[in-house]
């Protein structure tokens, strides 16, 4: 009798086993859900290679990225990459992780007519606001509009944690989402888009922010740790 219920108790800890398998899979980095390849979404990175990327005005990725445990990562201040495809209209989810003092950013809509992919390309910034310089004001803090519309504080978490950002850029409006909260909203090129440009360090650059389509593209030229996971986009219609 203690043998039965002891085998019936192994045969439903089996189940539960095999029915938790499924979940277990969903939930695996670089990897989508049946529930998100329906609703469109595509993997920007797969976690084994840097396929679908390469440096900003180059073939190639730059020397400093590389792939590390299932993340897009770089250790040292190196080259700004992007896709190789381009997109207009889109959500896009990032999972990232930065180091102590760490700043970086995701850019969208972006060109290669200029020298520096940021002057053309608006920047979702990714920063340590605890340690980095650029922490000190909300206009260049975390989930900013980097320089032209301030983000709220609390909300990034601490560099060496991930994050999560969502950027939601169809038509003329955009959206900047950090762990859940929305950040910035804004328009381009409205009267007030545009009265901030001129007033920015982006004022000489004629075209700054100006694509209707472009490369999304990953900052790479400040000192630090960044790491990547879970990039996934969907176009939006």
């Amino acid at each position: 009798m203690v043998y039965r219920r002891i085998g019936r108790c192994v045969s439903a800890l089996a189940i539960a086993l095999v029915a938790a398998g499924p979940a277990t899979a969903q939930s695996t980095p670089n990897t989508l859900t049946p529930k998100e390849t329906a609703e469109g979404w595509s993997l920007l990175f797969d976690g084994h290679t840097m396929s679908g990327w390469r440096g900003y005005k180059q073939q190639a990725m730059p020397a400093g990225w590389s792939v590390v445990d299932g993340t897009l990562t770089k250790s040292t201040e190196t080259g700004d990459i992007v896709t190789t495809g381009q997109y207009g209209d889109f959500e896009l989810d990032v999972d990232w992780k930065i180091g102590s003092g760490g700043n970086s950013g995701i850019f969208y809509r972006g060109t290669e007519e200029y020298d520096h992919v940021y002057w053309s390309a608006p920047e979702f910034q990714l920063l340590d606001d605890a340690n980095a310089p650029d922490g000190k004001s909300r206009l260049t803090a975390a989930g900013s509009d980097y320089a032209l519309y301030p983000a709220p504080a609390g909300i990034v978490k601490p560099a060496g944690e991930w994050n999560t950002a969502r950027l939601i850029v169809k038509g003329a409006h955009v959206e900047h989402w950090l762990n859940g909260t929305k950040m910035v909203s804004y328009e381009l090129w409205s009267r007030e888009w545009t009265a901030k440009v001129k007033q920015s360090k982006f004022s000489p650059y004629a075209h700054y922010g100006m694509a209707k389509r472009g490369l999304i593209a990953i900052q790479g030229d400040h000192p630090g740790l960044l790491a990547l996971r879970n990039i996934k986009i969907r176009p939006l219609h």
